[in-house]
């Protein structure tokens, strides 16, 4: 199973569009290199790096006679690739915070964190 990260690494919309696009062509079946450049519209040095950056992020992915295979369940690997910036106000990661649910809590943790206060209900951290 892949851990995720400590401090995911920020990466941009395109990046992880690829890369996201990478890890569902490789859990769907074992994919030649050839396949992979023409698919994802890179060249080998730019796959090469796709490759290393998931592997850093704890995903695995095994070369096996000349094709490459994801190893880790897909649904782990997600857990381990970064978003990029949604690009969201304060108040809607407020009101995104106020679910019930772990990654509502981790918002309010990390608003309380950025904030510097303890969060308090709807009106969120210090406001």
């Amino acid at each position: 199973m892949a851990r995720k990260p400590d401090a995911a690494p920020t990466m941009s919309g395109p990046r992880v569009a690829r890369l996201y696009k990478l890890l569902n062509l490789l859990a769907a079946a074992p994919r030649t290199r050839v396949f992979l450049l023409k698919r994802l519209k890179v060249n080998l040095r730019a796959f090469y790096r796709d490759l290393h950056t998931l592997r850093d992020l704890a995903i695995d992915i095994a070369s096996v006679d000349e094709s490459y295979t994801l190893k880790t369940p897909l649904a782990d690997a997600l857990k381990c690739l970064p978003f990029p910036d949604p690009q969201l106000s304060f108040e809607e990661m407020l009101t995104l915070a106020e679910g019930r649910g772990e990654v509502s809590r981790k918002l309010r943790s990390r608003i309380s964190s950025v904030t510097g206060t303890e969060w308090s209900s709807r009106n969120g951290a210090g406001h």
